[in-house]
């Protein structure tokens, strides 16, 4: 239906968001909210303040009107006694669960923003059940929106649903090394579950406050994961589409840019793992060693956790620096990720499998060689080799991968026969992702009016 019809015939819709404290999350969150504002919508996105510093600068003044971000003071916690720590960036692992106490205990705050804000309805993320339960005690519809894909939903609901069960699609089983580290995040699930205050229904998402579930994804990566998660949830599943962020022109990290510049045409791979997630020292050394034989072109991200007090040098082996040469370029500091990605001259992308760096890798039309580190990860590496956008690197049954394989499929993807038509099919990704266009962000808008008409009729007939 087309957008400006809807405009008319419908009042404009106040709606509260509040994502999961991830840039992960909270970046997709600030794609559908601009979206939905362009359609008559007012968004006002909830997040604890050093989130919301992160997005600040992409609110524009186009959306100044009608997004507001809200701020959500989290109570502090021993681990994390600053406000600064309110988030998952540079948080190390083990303190994720601690955060997401600290999340479940704003809960009355939540509440008390809702009462004041009084929005027509809520969207909300899978680490947030209690927003739900709070809505639903002032009648305000509340609708999930989950920023992973629909394979992994599959794959984690028919681990906590039916644990002897084959996934249905044999290339989506993944093996005894990942089958363990799910059921060990599944398992620490139901022990959060258990400790979380009374009224949270846990973080698995089954939600019944609607029939519908929102995600970042789209019919040609995840049609037949679409509907068989529908099937899984019991309720239907309602792709956004894409959700690619609008591309910011920076005058940042000019020395990366010059590097880059002077570089062949697609002779490059772009290394990163992402803001969450820090390789261990055996990790980075296979890496390192993957790099150096490969003889290809890189910029590598290295990050390390706010605990962590080691230099770039000192995490590498000794001589890397120097014998990789001008060769390589490895930075510790934020990088424009988008840009490089980008950039006629980067091949390939060394990447975790992020969801996000993957859809943003392939709005690009550049293929991946998947090194998936944890959560829904390797779910995403297998679903880029499905459907032949890239290449995963093995681990052993003790989660162990070799610096030399690495090497051999840097190589395959950038210059390699077998990587040529990966590199077809990145492209030919792209040219689908550009085609989405807005036709996903037309049916959630038609879905959150039916969500709001049923409540007024509901209102209507008590």
């Amino acid at each position: 239906m087309d957008s400006i019809q809807m405009e008319t015939k419908n009042p404009r819709l106040n709606i509260v968001m509040v994502p999961w404290l991830a840039h992960g999350h909270i970046s997709p969150y600030l794609e559908l909210a601009k979206r939905l504002s362009n359609r008559n919508f007012k968004i006002y996105l909830c997040s604890t303040p050093i989130n919301l510093s992160s997005i600040k600068k992409r609110v524009t003044q186009e959306y100044s009107h009608s997004i507001k971000l809200i701020e959500l003071h989290i109570p502090s916690q021993p681990d994390l006694p600053h406000p600064n720590f309110h988030t998952t960036n540079g948080l190390p692992l083990h303190l994720h669960s601690v955060l997401k106490r600290a999340m479940d205990m704003a809960s009355p705050s939540f509440t008390e923003i809702i009462k004041t804000l009084k929005p027509d309805i809520l969207i909300y993320d899978f680490n947030q059940q209690w927003a739900s339960t709070a809505a639903a005690s002032i009648g305000i519809p509340a609708v999930q929106f989950l920023t992973s894909n629909a394979s992994s939903l599959c794959y984690v609901l028919l681990l906590f649903k039916k644990q002897d069960v084959d996934f249905s699609y044999p290339v989506l089983n993944l093996g005894t090394h990942w089958n363990q580290q799910f059921q060990k995040l599944l398992n620490s699930s139901a022990n959060d579950q258990s400790q979380a205050q009374s009224g949270s229904t846990g973080t698995m998402p089954t939600s019944r406050t609607c029939d519908i579930t929102l995600m970042k994804t789209f019919g040609e990566m995840e049609g037949k994961y679409i509907d068989y998660g529908s099937k899984l949830l019991g309720k239907k599943i309602v792709p956004t589409g894409p959700l690619i962020q609008e591309h910011e022109v920076s005058e940042d990290n000019s020395e990366i840019m010059e590097w880059l510049n002077n570089k062949e045409t697609s002779s490059t791979v772009f290394v990163s793992f992402g803001t969450e997630f820090f390789l261990s020292r055996e990790e980075t050394e296979e890496v390192a060693k993957g790099l150096e034989l490969s003889m290809v072109n890189f910029i590598w991200v290295l990050r390390f956790s706010f605990e962590e007090k080691i230099t770039i040098e000192e995490a590498l082996p000794n001589g890397f620096l120097e014998r990789v040469g001008d060769r390589g370029l490895v930075v510790e500091k934020w990088v424009p990720q988008a840009r490089i990605l980008g950039h006629p001259n980067v091949g390939g992308f060394v990447s975790h499998c992020g969801w996000g760096s993957t859809i943003e890798a392939l709005s690009f039309g550049v293929p991946i060689l998947a090194i998936p580190m944890t959560h829904e990860q390797p779910v995403n590496a297998r679903l880029v080799e499905e459907i032949g956008v890239g290449l995963e690197v093995n681990r052993d049954d003790n989660g162990r991968f070799s610096g030399k394989e690495i090497a051999d499929l840097i190589s395959e993807l950038i210059v390699g026969e077998k990587g040529k038509k990966i590199r077809d099919k990145a492209r030919e990704m792209r040219e689908k992702i550009i085609s989405r266009g807005e036709e996903d962000i037309d049916d959630v808008m038609e879905e959150l009016y039916k969500l709001y008409k049923n409540k007024i009729d509901g209102e209507s007939k008590a």
